[in-house]
């Protein structure tokens, strides 16, 4: 199969869909890779390192589209990449449709064969393609909401941990996932007040073995959703439906109820955000305020640290992209369910039924 990897164009997008130890690995199983030039700077791998492990470096973006089998991301097509979209082209990428209709029909319409890191699923219902850039988001997210608390952003002027005979600040979570478990790790070392809220009584559970007393635990009911909101000076968002769009938890009469200056950290904005307020940001222009309350938004939050996040999603989206290069995208399906369950879009047909639900598609099941 001929593997193609272009360079990330959506803005402060620093990742990159393959190492050169990937191209190594493609390269043994007798694959072709092509490389766009460039493509893995923002990551901190040169060209020469993807060349030596038998990559082919070029400038063309278009003749990687047009000549490839399957195309390796990190972020969705943007608009200026679907003139290069063609029926029979696998992608394989973080694509989020629930959020996303007009993509999704894009590729419904080009005839994409869309595979969602996202969406891969386990026999357990874990997400093994989305697990590390959670884990970093749910990191990453304590400490951004941390610097924007800070007066000059138009936060509260608040230092989460405190100091001797000063009150430390409260991060309410709302979500205790992947996400929001990383969240805790970093909230609890930095001396915070922790809540976290989760529907999931066994969730909740396994979070208190894990740090005790350092956190509280709440079942996510109305009441303690308000309770949350009048106490936190930073509330994160870290609540995920499988392949769907995120409910709207926060409504924009819930910001009244926050300290002014308090932040919001919605880390499942790119799938739609948790709040009625949340919408897209980028790493260049993070924040904004509504009502008095600090919003950071960024969708791609791991794409700061890139070269981390770049190792952390290659070693788990390497297996699943070479089981697809080396069986093809049909016998692949049929003998992964996890990879099954990866797919998006099929042959013209919306195949997830989380996306289609939430993009008020039809929902076709696919075949082979």
């Amino acid at each position: 199969m001929k593997i193609g990897v272009s360079k990330e164009i959506k803005k402060h997008e620093y990742r990159v869909g393959i190492t050169p130890q990937c191209v190594k690995a493609y390269r043994n199983n007798e694959h072709e890779v092509f490389i766009e030039k460039g493509a893995g700077i923002g990551s901190g791998y040169e060209d020469e390192e993807y060349k030596n492990n038998g990559a082919i470096i070029t400038e063309d973006k278009e003749s990687i589209f047009d000549s490839c089998d399957m195309i390796i991301k990190v972020k969705e097509p943007v608009e200026e990449e679907y003139e290069l979209l063609h029926d029979g082209q696998i992608i394989y990428t973080y694509f989020h449709l629930a959020a996303d209709k007009k993509l999704a029909l894009t590729l419904m319409e080009k005839g994409v064969t869309a595979v969602a890191y996202e969406t891969i699923e386990l026999p357990d219902r874990s997400l093994p393609c989305l697990i590390p850039m959670s884990e970093i988001a749910g990191r990453l997210a304590v400490q951004e909401g941390a610097k924007y608390l800070e007066k000059e952003y138009g936060g509260r002027g608040i230092l989460l941990g405190g100091v001797p005979g000063v009150r430390r600040g409260t991060i309410g979570i709302i979500g205790g996932g992947v996400v929001g478990t990383n969240a805790c790790k970093m909230a609890v070392g930095i001396g915070a007040n922790v809540m976290v809220l989760d529907i999931n009584a066994k969730q909740l559970a396994y979070l208190d073995d894990i740090f005790g007393s350092s956190i509280t635990t709440l079942y996510a009911t109305d009441a303690n959703l308000e309770y949350t909101l009048k106490e936190s000076d930073l509330l994160i968002g870290a609540v995920l439906l499988h392949g769907e769009a995120t409910p709207k938890l926060i409504k924009q009469s819930h910001l009244k109820l926050m300290k002014p200056g308090a932040v919001i950290v919605d880390v499942s904005v790119d799938q739609g955000g948790f709040a009625e307020t949340s919408r897209p940001t980028t790493h260049d222009d993070p924040i904004y305020i509504v009502d008095g309350i600090v919003h950071y938004c960024v969708s791609n939050m791991p794409g700061a640290v890139a070269r981390s996040s770049t190792i952390a999603l290659t070693s788990v989206t390497l297996q699943y992209g070479l089981q697809i290069a080396n069986k093809g995208i049909e016998e692949a399906i049929k003998q992964n369910d996890a990879i099954a369950k990866g797919i998006n879009t099929f042959h013209g047909k919306c195949v997830h039924p989380g996306v289609a639900k939430s993009c008020n598609i039809p929902f076709v099941p696919y075949t082979t």
